[in-house]
């Protein structure tokens, strides 16, 4: 079994990191640079960047970050926002990112996916899933939700959605759960235990943790690749070293401790 990756998320917005609830009401956490070394000392397997309001206000993503990020950070990283095309992803890669994602753009250009899987290989192509329940449709997918008010939903299904990009190239995907997002009451298990049936590549859960147990279960019943979290991680709550600890004891295959934990070892051993 390979190891479970344990994935900080920062919401990218005006040039610093952001948290909301169910994607409003977003507060400001910290900068970009020094949230993304914390994490890099945390033991952070990798990390992603959403520039939440780039596809909403019609730009792409802007670079000057993710090349300042590039030259601190030993762990791949990802970035999403506003990439409508080859040239737009060769931008973002060239300048050091690792994977790009996408999600609104893609709802709007499906063949988007495809273009991107061939130019860069699938390997560099992850697509994001919003998604929420809807007690007439099921779970439906959205785009624009860095912007509330330019919210819209598309008119296929999430699992529709999910199993079409696939088929057009993608080589992850990230599920956002809105409806867990920011309320620190655990992921969508259902929901992702029917997306992983149905998911043939890497798929990450995203929304809802709140302790460890939260990942634990993730992990357990749904069998998700990763898990991607943001404020119980921006907050403190919860230390990554401490998270791989417990899921380590709990048999899961986990990756390296933390930085941190090592400097911390090395000082108590001098």
């Amino acid at each position: 079994m390979l190891s479970k990756r344990i994935i900080p998320c920062l919401d990218v917005k005006a040039g610093t990191v952001v948290k909301g609830v169910n994607f409003r009401q977003h507060r400001e956490v910290g900068g970009i640079l020094d949230l993304a070394r914390y994490y890099t000392e945390e033991g952070a397997d990798e990390l992603v960047f959403y520039d939440i309001t780039a596809s909403a206000e019609g730009r792409r993503v802007t670079t000057d970050w993710i090349s300042k990020l590039a030259k601190v950070l030993d762990i791949p990283f990802c970035v999403a926002g506003g990439i409508r095309s080859v040239e737009d992803a060769n931008e973002v890669l060239r300048a050091g990112a690792d994977k790009i994602s996408v999600n609104s753009p893609a709802i709007k250009d499906p063949d988007l996916i495809n273009r991107l899987a061939k130019a860069f290989g699938r390997q560099c192509v992850v697509v994001g899933i919003d998604s929420h329940w809807s007690e007439e449709h099921g779970y439906e997918s959205y785009r624009n939700t860095g912007i509330p008010e330019l919210m819209s939903k598309q008119e296929k299904s999430t699992f529709d959605w999910l199993v079409e990009v696939q088929e057009r190239g993608a080589g992850e995907i990230v599920l956002n759960c809105m409806g867990s997002d920011g309320t620190k009451d655990g992921y969508d298990c259902k929901q992702l235990a029917k997306a992983r049936s149905l998911c043939g590549v890497p798929l990450i859960a995203s929304g809802g943790a709140g302790c460890a147990e939260d990942f634990y279960e993730v992990f357990t019943k749904t069998q998700v690749d990763g898990a991607l979290a943001a404020s119980i991680f921006h907050n403190k709550t919860l230390r990554i070293g401490a998270l791989k600890k417990y899921l380590a004891s709990r048999n899961l295959p986990i990756r390296k401790e933390s930085k941190w934990e090592t400097k911390q070892l090395q000082t108590f051993k001098a």
